[in-house]
């Protein structure tokens, strides 16, 4: 047991070289809360590069990523700063090039749920009853249809999304790895069985995981690394532990929406930071972030 928890328990610098390579494919899921920011924003640190960046709601987490040159590819099902606007360093990706040219790869929420589903269950493609009365398909050619053998019906398909590795936030996990998210769940669950490698950020360390509300329990065995990082999903919240920093969220808006203005955010409170904790403390100090539980 013993050695089981040093192996999987590791800091958070340490986990993203070991397991995140460039030209990866990469999944950071979390649906309005448990967002994986802290390790985003160490992957922008290290200088990753050339991803493919798979989420179902892109939001200020990708619209950093993509602004400061990690990605190449983005799937998605929707993507913008929620309840404020754009994601104008996505939007800058796409129409202007800037930094990189950038790929997309769009399909409906249930689109991107099937395709993890599939993943998932090691089959090659997803079904749904979708897209229809649209025509997202007509502008992505991976979305396709298949006629059912049993009732003829027109059935539309999506390519199984298997990431190179999956990046979670959760509440808790115990010294084995095993980890337990509650709350608002959306294709964390499916997106970490689908994934070759595994690696979740939480909040506490414990003994003993206990039940708590919508709990879904991911086992050490599918986990490949384990970090303790407090308020790692700052700015979305993690329930039972902090709330939404809905203030941030309207900032970033003026922030992100100049190069200039952006690039120098992130040169401050990112790069020129060793960890999320001191990235943390220098907002804190000078009133751009709050903090409520």
């Amino acid at each position: 047991m013993d050695d089981l928890a040093t192996n999987c328990w590791m800091s958070l610098p340490e986990a993203m070289r070991r397991f995140v390579h460039d030209g990866d494919c990469v999944a950071l899921e979390g649906f309005t809360h448990l967002i994986p920011f802290a390790a985003g924003q160490e992957l922008i640190r290290q200088g990753r590069c050339d991803l493919h960046l798979v989420r179902m709601t892109p939001d200020l987490i990708y619209d950093q990523m993509i602004g400061m040159g990690c990605a190449r590819r983005l799937s998605f099902s929707w993507g913008g700063n929620p309840g404020v606007g754009s994601l104008h360093r996505l939007r800058d990706a796409i129409e202007h090039d800037w930094p990189h040219p950038l790929e997309l790869d769009e399909h409906s929420h249930a689109g991107m749920a099937a395709a993890y589903t599939a993943g998932a269950s090691g089959l090659p493609f997803g079904l749904l009853r979708g897209y229809q009365g649209c025509d997202l398909q007509q502008h992505n050619s991976r979305i396709a249809s298949v006629q059912c053998p049993y009732t003829g019906e027109r059935l539309a398909c999506v390519p199984a999304l298997r990431p190179d590795v999956t990046i979670l936030h959760a509440q808790c996990a115990d010294a084995l790895g095993n980890v337990s998210l509650s709350g608002i769940t959306g294709a964390q669950r499916e997106a970490a069985m689908a994934a070759k490698r595994v690696v979740v950020t939480v909040e506490q360390r414990v003994a003993q995981l206990t039940p708590a509300m919508n709990q879904i329990v991911l086992p050490h065995w599918i986990i490949d690394a384990v970090v303790l990082c407090p308020l790692g999903a700052w700015p979305s919240y993690a329930l039972g532990h902090y709330a939404r920093d809905n203030a941030f969220y309207l900032n970033w808006d003026a922030i992100a929406r100049d190069r200039e203005s952006f690039l120098h955010w992130m040169q401050r409170y990112v790069l020129d930071c060793n960890d999320h904790a001191e990235m943390l403390r220098r907002l804190f100090a000078s009133g751009a972030a709050e903090l409520t539980s």
